[in-house]
């Protein structure tokens, strides 16, 4: 088996959207990030902030190709869900305000993740106790950061 390639100093951009059905709100976060390829997929691991809510947290994804997500938090909050196509998941879901148990049911799983970065969508719907909580969508895009921050052109 082939050892982790690990690429490091990522640039994640990452779109966060979450509904009711009645209220949509959009989380944007642009961050710095770890990816490495594993025997089934790759994981990105990124420290949260402000702008998600979760700061003092760190969450790392771990796909399998596009069958599955694991999507888990560290730190200051804690929680896994598991996010799988054809599958309903029970996961803990850790707030600051508390812990839930929470139904996650995928709705769609798209990768175009490489070596150097890609892209990662995924829907899913949360219900607490079979009640509707909300349909949610992340849109992930890794690029090298050296291709982020390389000097503009001189004029």
């Amino acid at each position: 088996m082939k050892a982790k390639e690990k690429v490091k100093d990522v640039y994640l951009t990452l779109i966060s959207t979450q509904s009711d059905g009645s209220d949509q709100q959009k989380t944007e976060l642009f961050t710095s990030a770890n990816f490495e390829k594993t025997a089934e997929g790759f994981k990105i691991t990124y420290d949260e902030s402000e702008a998600t809510g979760f700061v003092g947290s760190q969450t790392t994804l771990t796909t399998f190709g596009e069958n599955r997500i694991i999507m888990e938090r560290t730190g200051q909050t804690e929680s896994q869900l598991i996010i799988e196509k054809g599958k309903k998941h029970h996961c803990h879901y850790g707030t600051p305000y508390g812990n839930f148990m929470l139904g996650v049911t995928a709705n769609e799983i798209r990768s175009s993740l490489f070596e150097t970065g890609g892209s990662l969508k995924f829907k899913y719907v949360i219900d607490i106790n079979s009640s509707y909580l909300g349909d949610f969508e992340i849109d992930i895009n890794i690029q090298k950061e050296s291709l982020v921050h390389q000097p503009k052109p001189a004029q």
